[in-house]
Protein backbone atom coordinates (compact mmCIF):
# COMPACT_ATOMS: atom_id res chain seq x y z
CA UNK A 1 0.00 0.00 0.00
CA UNK A 2 2.88 2.35 0.76
CA UNK A 3 4.30 1.66 -2.69
CA UNK A 4 0.95 2.57 -4.30
CA UNK A 5 0.90 5.88 -2.50
CA UNK A 6 4.41 6.66 -3.62
CA UNK A 7 3.62 5.76 -7.22
CA UNK A 8 0.47 7.85 -7.30
CA UNK A 9 2.23 10.79 -5.69
CA UNK A 10 4.82 11.01 -8.47
CA UNK A 11 4.80 14.35 -10.18
CA UNK A 12 3.16 14.39 -13.57
CA UNK A 13 5.37 16.31 -16.00
CA UNK A 14 4.05 19.81 -16.53
CA UNK A 15 3.09 20.53 -20.10
CA UNK A 16 3.21 24.30 -19.70
CA UNK A 17 5.37 26.74 -17.77
CA UNK A 18 2.41 28.95 -16.89
CA UNK A 19 -1.29 29.39 -17.45
CA UNK A 20 -0.49 32.21 -19.87
CA UNK A 21 1.70 29.86 -21.90
CA UNK A 22 -1.04 27.23 -21.93
CA UNK A 23 -3.57 29.76 -23.22
CA UNK A 24 -1.16 31.18 -25.81
CA UNK A 25 -0.23 27.74 -27.14
CA UNK A 26 -3.90 26.77 -27.26
CA UNK A 27 -4.62 29.93 -29.28
CA UNK A 28 -1.78 29.06 -31.63
CA UNK A 29 -2.95 25.45 -32.04
CA UNK A 30 -6.53 26.60 -32.60
CA UNK A 31 -5.39 29.11 -35.23
CA UNK A 32 -3.42 26.35 -36.98
CA UNK A 33 -6.38 23.95 -37.05
CA UNK A 34 -8.89 26.60 -38.21
CA UNK A 35 -6.49 28.10 -40.73
CA UNK A 36 -6.04 24.71 -42.43
CA UNK A 37 -9.71 24.81 -43.46
CA UNK A 38 -9.31 28.31 -44.92
CA UNK A 39 -6.10 27.42 -46.71
CA UNK A 40 -7.85 24.50 -48.39
CA UNK A 41 -10.79 26.68 -49.47
CA UNK A 42 -8.79 29.65 -50.74
CA UNK A 43 -6.14 27.43 -52.32
CA UNK A 44 -8.80 26.13 -54.74
CA UNK A 45 -9.14 29.74 -55.96
CA UNK A 46 -5.42 30.57 -55.96
CA UNK A 47 -5.89 33.01 -53.05
CA UNK A 48 -4.35 33.33 -49.64
CA UNK A 49 -6.54 34.14 -46.63
CA UNK A 50 -4.80 37.52 -46.49
CA UNK A 51 -5.61 38.27 -50.15
CA UNK A 52 -9.23 37.30 -49.50
CA UNK A 53 -9.28 39.64 -46.49
CA UNK A 54 -7.89 42.50 -48.61
CA UNK A 55 -10.58 41.94 -51.26
CA UNK A 56 -13.29 41.81 -48.59
CA UNK A 57 -12.10 45.11 -47.10
CA UNK A 58 -11.91 46.76 -50.53
CA UNK A 59 -15.45 45.61 -51.33
CA UNK A 60 -16.67 47.30 -48.14
CA UNK A 61 -15.37 50.62 -49.53
CA UNK A 62 -16.54 50.08 -53.13
CA UNK A 63 -16.89 52.14 -55.29
CA UNK A 64 -14.41 54.32 -53.39
CA UNK A 65 -10.73 53.48 -53.30
CA UNK A 66 -8.53 53.53 -50.20
CA UNK A 67 -4.86 54.23 -49.64
CA UNK A 68 -2.49 51.28 -49.42
CA UNK A 69 -1.48 52.09 -45.84
CA UNK A 70 -5.13 52.38 -44.76
CA UNK A 71 -5.82 48.95 -46.21
CA UNK A 72 -2.72 47.50 -44.55
CA UNK A 73 -3.89 48.85 -41.18
CA UNK A 74 -7.29 47.16 -41.52
CA UNK A 75 -6.03 43.69 -42.40
CA UNK A 76 -6.57 40.93 -39.84
CA UNK A 77 -2.84 40.17 -39.78
CA UNK A 78 0.09 42.39 -40.62
CA UNK A 79 1.22 42.31 -44.23
CA UNK A 80 4.92 43.14 -44.32
CA UNK A 81 4.86 43.01 -48.11
CA UNK A 82 1.51 44.66 -48.91
CA UNK A 83 2.84 45.74 -52.32
CA UNK A 84 3.51 42.14 -53.39
CA UNK A 85 0.10 41.04 -52.08
CA UNK A 86 -1.57 43.78 -54.15
CA UNK A 87 0.60 43.05 -57.20
CA UNK A 88 -0.75 39.50 -57.34
CA UNK A 89 -4.35 40.69 -57.04
CA UNK A 90 -3.80 43.34 -59.72
CA UNK A 91 -2.20 40.80 -62.09
CA UNK A 92 -5.42 38.78 -61.85
CA UNK A 93 -7.57 41.85 -62.52
CA UNK A 94 -9.17 41.71 -59.07
CA UNK A 95 -8.05 45.19 -57.97
CA UNK A 96 -6.93 48.42 -59.60
CA UNK A 97 -4.53 51.06 -58.35
CA UNK A 98 -4.06 54.73 -59.09
CA UNK A 99 -2.17 57.75 -57.80
CA UNK A 100 -4.00 61.00 -57.08
CA UNK A 101 -2.68 63.96 -59.08
CA UNK A 102 -2.35 66.08 -55.94
CA UNK A 103 -0.18 63.52 -54.09
CA UNK A 104 1.74 61.09 -56.28
CA UNK A 105 3.23 59.35 -53.22
CA UNK A 106 -0.18 57.90 -52.27
CA UNK A 107 -1.46 54.79 -54.01
CA UNK A 108 -5.21 54.19 -53.87
CA UNK A 109 -6.67 50.73 -54.34
CA UNK A 110 -10.13 49.67 -55.42
CA UNK A 111 -11.78 46.36 -56.12
CA UNK A 112 -12.78 45.60 -59.72
CA UNK A 113 -15.95 43.94 -61.01
CA UNK A 114 -13.93 40.71 -61.30
CA UNK A 115 -12.89 41.02 -57.65
CA UNK A 116 -16.50 41.55 -56.58
CA UNK A 117 -17.58 38.57 -58.69
CA UNK A 118 -14.96 36.33 -57.08
CA UNK A 119 -16.12 37.34 -53.59
CA UNK A 120 -19.71 36.62 -54.58
CA UNK A 121 -18.66 33.22 -55.94
CA UNK A 122 -16.85 32.47 -52.65
CA UNK A 123 -19.52 33.74 -50.25
CA UNK A 124 -21.40 30.47 -49.66
CA UNK A 125 -18.16 28.47 -49.38
CA UNK A 126 -16.72 30.97 -46.87
CA UNK A 127 -19.89 30.78 -44.75
CA UNK A 128 -19.67 26.99 -44.88
CA UNK A 129 -15.99 27.13 -43.90
CA UNK A 130 -16.77 29.33 -40.88
CA UNK A 131 -19.55 26.93 -39.92
CA UNK A 132 -17.11 23.99 -40.12
CA UNK A 133 -14.60 25.98 -38.06
CA UNK A 134 -16.88 27.19 -35.28
CA UNK A 135 -20.41 25.95 -35.89
CA UNK A 136 -20.13 23.42 -33.06
CA UNK A 137 -20.18 26.32 -30.56
CA UNK A 138 -23.43 27.89 -29.39
CA UNK A 139 -24.19 31.56 -30.12
CA UNK A 140 -23.58 32.31 -26.44
CA UNK A 141 -20.19 30.58 -26.55
CA UNK A 142 -19.25 32.41 -29.75
CA UNK A 143 -20.10 35.78 -28.19
CA UNK A 144 -18.15 34.93 -25.03
CA UNK A 145 -15.17 33.77 -27.08
CA UNK A 146 -15.22 36.93 -29.21
CA UNK A 147 -15.30 39.08 -26.08
CA UNK A 148 -12.42 37.16 -24.45
CA UNK A 149 -10.32 37.43 -27.61
CA UNK A 150 -10.95 41.20 -27.80
CA UNK A 151 -9.95 41.55 -24.13
CA UNK A 152 -6.75 39.53 -24.66
CA UNK A 153 -5.81 41.57 -27.73
CA UNK A 154 -6.81 45.05 -26.51
CA UNK A 155 -3.56 46.08 -24.77
CA UNK A 156 -1.60 45.11 -27.88
CA UNK A 157 -3.67 46.99 -30.48
CA UNK A 158 -2.66 50.33 -31.89
CA UNK A 159 -4.82 53.16 -30.48
CA UNK A 160 -6.35 53.88 -33.90
CA UNK A 161 -6.94 50.23 -34.81
CA UNK A 162 -10.26 49.32 -36.37
CA UNK A 163 -10.12 46.15 -34.22
CA UNK A 164 -10.95 47.88 -30.91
Amino acid sequence: MIWMKAASARAVPRRFDSLEQEVFLNLWRTYDRLRALEDELFGRHDLTPQQYNALRLLRSQHPQKIATLDLAGRLVSRAPDITRLLDKLEERGLIERDRPRDNRRVVRIGITAAGCALLEELSAAVRDCHDRQLGHLSRKELKELAELLRAARAPHEEPDSAWH
